[in-house]
């Protein structure tokens, strides 16, 4: 979906909140058997039909551990946020490889105060759903990420090996190596995104942003591919790390991953968090 509406800021009196991991496209009741516990503290992953062949995958979650007024202070405990992504995660990963059906995921942490009303967001994005199911249907996300090779400053620029007019020239020359091989490895990494942009349905590009460290992504992509073009696809990849290691950068190739990128959100959560 093209664009993700706000959650609205309620303030639920019950005691439960429910998780909704994704919407799932399935001709019968998604099987959970067998499957992860899902995220800590909540109950057992469960389907729930929406309507016609939709279903959410659900459980219910203490509103002392998930509630506006914990999960505030719970979000800087990064360990116990990366175990409940990793839950998540798993659930999702589990029905986006189960043959014939198709997985919108939700975003971390969403939820709502009562069934009712997440069955009410689904039913009223159904539309929507549909249509973000069928662009991505058959396809999985792959991602890329390339980094500069660090430049390595040669001997004479170091000011205990030169003075004067010889540690000056030292610098400007470590100063043009370290620009050139940004460039480079800037053109590399768009000749990159290109190539594998045309294997791909859809493509984009992260933002850049500004990171800890001297050396932060050339570029950060993802890509929606049909399973279908998965070899061709990895194929290129593998080209494109020749020639960006060639151009001095690292190319990262991670997948396949449900479509996160590529599908807005299935729903809005009325759980403030």
């Amino acid at each position: 979906m093209a664009a993700h509406l706000a959650a609205a800021r309620v303030m639920p009196t019950n005691k439960t909140a429910v998780y909704l991991y994704c919407v799932v496209r399935s001709a019968r009741r998604p099987s959970l058997a067998g499957a992860s516990s899902g995220v800590p503290s909540g109950t057992a992953p469960a389907a729930h039909k929406v309507t016609g062949n939709l279903w959410m995958i659900v459980a219910d979650v203490p509103l002392d551990v998930y509630g506006p007024a914990s999960l505030e202070s719970r979000l800087r405990d990064l360990d116990w946020v990366a175990a409940v992504a990793i839950a998540h995660e798993a659930i999702v990963e589990r029905f986006t490889r189960a043959r014939g059906s198709v997985v919108v995921p939700a975003k971390l942490f969403t939820m709502f105060s009562t069934m009712d009303k997440a069955l009410a967001d689904v039913t009223g994005r159904r539309a929507e759903i549909q249509r973000v199911m069928k662009r991505i249907e058959g396809c999985e996300e792959w991602g890329i990420r390339i980094t500069r090779h660090a430049v390595v400053p040669a001997a004479g620029a170091d000011a205990r090996a030169a003075s004067g007019a010889a540690f000056l020239l030292a610098r400007k020359a470590v100063r043009d190596a370290v620009v050139t091989a940004r460039t480079q490895a800037s053109a590399a990494a768009e000749t990159a995104f290109v190539a594998l942009a045309r294997l791909s349905r859809d493509a984009t590009q992260r933002e850049r942003r500004s990171e800890p460290g001297t050396n932060p992504p050339v570029l950060e992509a993802a890509f929606l591919v049909a399973v279908t073009g998965r070899a061709r696809f990895k194929a290129e990849a593998l080209r494109q790390t020749k020639a960006c290691a060639a151009a001095g950068a690292d190319l990262a190739l991670t997948g396949p991953w449900p479509a996160y990128n590529f599908i807005g959100h299935p729903a809005s959560s009325d759980v403030a968090s």
